[in-house]
């Protein structure tokens, strides 16, 4: 049966498509939260100021929590799936082109995000106090007041001193972005800008700027977008989604693990920190991460592509 979308479609169609499933997505889940808006206590008449101005309410943090659950999931994991479907493709292979590694590596792709971390620091802390030429001083004050503005709803949301809200924010800042994000912009995305540019490097970083872009915090922008290269090359070298998923999920969990720590006192440490951190930590940390991006890449570099993957491949470039 042919898909409603042919597979064939050129690569622009496909992204402008996955743009109109993403924002259909983004109505569904506006609609679940008028929906279950009642059950949180919250009047539908004042969902629109809650949303707008969410730390004037005291029901803000949990309205935003779970208002941001249903977007990453009907945007992020819902809209991609159901495009790939009609498109008609196996989503399994498409996605997936080689096996899925052994656990062992699935499990140091996560540990390497935690490893690179001190190393990473030293590129928050440039781009924290980088200072934009004159030219852009505009550009500049709005996207620091966008920054301040930013900062205070991650400190609405980011509660998590407790053990449900410890896990509710496992769910929907560690789970479902992870799952969701590496969906839209490795699964999709770079898959389809490969395609139409014919290089996977181009395709790599081309996801990862526009990954860091949609997140509007510029002065955070440079790490945001070098993770994102990093999630993209283990995706191009390993094949499977489940690889970058698992390392997104470690970066994004770590650190939601690391805020439940710190506010129940169990450790004394500001997770929200742009200082770098000591200099023999990072020498270490970029040394061994090095060392383990190098292991992984011989490693995913060695495991053989799907039979089908290769059977579908070569149908799609008779279809071009």
């Amino acid at each position: 049966m042919k898909g409603f979308i042919s597979e064939g479609r050129h690569p622009f169609f496909v992204l402008l498509l996955l743009l109109g499933f993403m924002l259909l997505g983004y109505f569904v889940a506006s609609i679940l939260f008028i929906a279950v808006s009642p059950l949180l206590g919250i009047e539908v008449l004042d969902i629109t100021n809650l949303l707008a101005n969410p730390t004037e309410n005291p029901k803000g943090a949990d309205a935003l929590l779970v208002f941001q659950g249903f977007v990453q999931f009907t945007s992020f994991v819902v809209a991609p799936l159901l495009m790939l479907r009609f498109m008609n493709v196996n989503i399994d292979s498409y996605l997936n082109w080689k096996k899925i590694p052994l656990p062992a590596l699935l499990l140091l792709a996560g540990l390497l995000i935690i490893f690179i971390m001190p190393a990473n620091s030293l590129i928050i802390n440039w781009n924290a106090k980088l200072n934009l030429p004159d030219f852009m001083a505009g550009f500049e004050a709005w996207a620091r007041a966008k920054e301040d503005e930013l900062a205070e709803l991650t400190k609405l949301i980011a509660n998590f001193g407790t053990l449900p809200r410890l896990l509710a924010g496992l769910l929907v800042i560690a789970v479902i972005p992870a799952i969701g994000e590496e969906l839209v912009f490795r699964g999709v995305m770079q898959r389809q800008v490969h395609r139409w540019s014919g290089n996977a490097h181009v395709a790599v970083w081309v996801a990862a700027i526009i990954f860091s872009t949609i997140h509007v915090q510029f002065f955070g922008f440079v790490p945001r977008m070098l993770l994102g290269a990093l999630f993209g090359y283990l995706y191009l070298w390993s094949g499977n989604i489940w690889v970058p998923i698992v390392a997104h999920f470690f970066n994004n969990g770590f650190t939601v693990f690391l805020l439940y720590l710190q506010q129940t006192g169990a450790i004394d440490f500001n997770v929200e920190s742009t200082e770098p951190m000591p200099f023999y930590t990072i020498l270490l940390s970029a040394v061994l991460s090095a060392a383990v991006i190098y292991y992984l890449y011989k490693q995913f570099m060695q495991t053989p592509t799907r039979p089908e993957s290769i059977a579908e491949a070569a149908e799609e470039r008779q279809n071009q």
